[in-house]
């Protein structure tokens, strides 16, 4: 039983990485810690929940990674995919301190497991979750708890008690007990963005936000963010952008998790509903470019697009949960997507007479290309020939939104007059936008929660102290 009448030096808002890493490094730093998880139990953790793996720089091979990822490699890559909408001091600093992590989060008992080949093209840079994020984040709440972290499920923050940047108190709610004040000498904010809040992305992207699927928690509707903006904390990034890929059309609303999402774009076309091709599927390599994706087809009439390939690649990437759509000829396929057959069929012999000689290699921007059609496809083109001829349905699948707290590099909430917050602290998906301007690269969410959840958790209990 927690006993919400003492006062805490550090309460956490949130359940997920961010928040359990900053909650273990208050405990490990002497502070008393107070997790507040709105979810039940058995959802704890965000969206955490479906991850698979974390970005981080380092300088040699290690048992679990493939060759080295130096820290000017990790910046050329995050400037590339942000088209440099990013804070480069705090990314800088992310990249600098994502090298420590790798085994600072082994400390708190998550495990590693040996790289992936094939397709994701990954073994260099990034470091998979022995289990899963689920096993990621059972290691984290069973460490929290040895080291005597007090935690709350089904503990929803109604209010923010904030005067002039200090964090005064908390108003919560819990399904038994009714409402309470939490009082504590500082705030860890980690409770994610505002994802599953569809009438708030209604705000921004208009109706086309009710086709948008929620790869993560439903638990996600930015209450912390909405209030720690109204009390005057400066926010920072764009609100339609986000961590937003193209996922299984019948996935459900939300929590459909990793296995809804595709990896089969660069194997094929990817057409809307008009049956009309709209951008380059072989832009970048993978990891790099999957991401954006969901904000292509949420550009889309009606949100909907489809992958379009041919039996000769349905082995050449990770199948999904849902089976792809299959035709023995194109204008049958185009009937069960209830496309314009002609308008398919001609968009596929246009495709095919493009494609150029080549030697394919997914591991590499390939020679693999069109000529004189628009958009190109710039690498690993091949022409769609033999039947059955396969699809997969895909509609916007958000992450995370970027909308968020502007912080600096101890992980402060910075006001809206420009000063550091008196004791509040931010870290991963509320802060998110501070790194990530927009565009995503595999892995980083993980990066920012577990960098800044370590950093904010740690500044915290010095604050509390003093």
């Amino acid at each position: 039983m927690v006993d919400l009448t003492r006062r805490f030096d550090v309460l956490v808002i949130g359940g997920g990485n961010a928040a359990l890493c900053a909650a273990i490094s208050a405990r490990r730093a002497g502070a008393s810690v107070l997790v507040l998880e709105g979810a039940p139990k058995f959802y704890r953790g965000g969206n955490t929940r479906h991850t698979r793996n974390m970005r981080c720089a380092h300088d040699a091979a290690t048992e679990i990674l493939t060759g080295p990822y130096t820290e000017e490699e990790f910046w050329k890559d995050l400037l590339l995919v942000t088209g440099g909408q990013t804070d480069e001091e705090l990314a800088r600093f992310m990249i600098h301190e994502s090298k420590d992590i790798l085994n600072w989060i082994v400390e708190q008992g998550v495990r590693w497991q040996p790289s992936l080949g094939g397709t994701l093209s990954l073994g260099r840079t990034n470091s998979f979750f022995l289990g899963g994020g689920r096993a990621m984040l059972n290691a984290l709440y069973r460490t929290a708890e040895e080291l005597g972290v007090d935690i709350l499920y089904d503990a929803e923050v109604i209010d923010l008690n904030i005067e002039d940047g200090m964090f005064l108190s908390a108003q919560l709610k819990q399904p038994v007990g009714g409402r309470t004040e939490v009082r504590a000498s500082t705030l860890v904010a980690a409770a994610g963005g505002f994802e599953a809040n569809i009438e708030w992305l209604k705000e921004y992207w208009g109706e086309a936000a009710d086709n948008f699927l929620i790869r993560g928690t439903p638990f996600n509707r930015g209450a912390i963010l909405k209030m720690l903006l109204a009390k005057g904390v400066q926010e920072i990034g764009d609100p339609t952008q986000c961590h937003a890929v193209a996922i299984d059309a019948r996935a459900p609303k939300f929590d459909g998790g990793i296995i809804t999402r595709h990896d089969s774009v660069v194997f094929g076309i990817v057409v809307n509903k008009h049956a009309a091709r709209f951008y380059d599927e072989g832009e970048d390599i993978w990891p790099k470019r999957y991401a954006i994706w969901g904000r292509l087809v949420a550009a889309q009439p009606d949100q909907i697009a489809y992958i379009i390939f041919d039996s000769t690649v349905v082995t050449s990437f990770m199948p999904t949960l849902f089976p792809p759509i299959a035709g023995a000829t194109i204008a049958e396929l185009a009937g069960k997507l209830e496309l314009d057959a002609t308008a398919l069929e001609k968009t596929i012999t246009d495709f095919n007479a493009a494609v150029q000689p080549g030697t394919f290699d997914h591991t590499i921007l390939d020679d693999c290309r069109t000529e004189g059609i628009t958009p190109a496809k710039t690498h690993w083109a091949r022409r769609i020939e033999t039947p059955p001829y396969l699809a997969y349905p895909v509609r916007p699948g958000i992450t995370f939104t970027y909308l968020g707290t502007r912080v600096n590099k101890q992980s402060r909430m910075l006001m809206k007059d420009g000063r550091p917050s008196a004791n509040m602290f931010a870290a991963g998906e509320i802060m998110a936008g501070n790194v990530l301007g927009k565009g995503y690269a595999a892995g980083i969410g993980m990066t920012i929660g577990s960098v800044f959840g370590r950093v904010a958790g740690r500044e915290a209990a010095k604050n509390a102290r003093n």
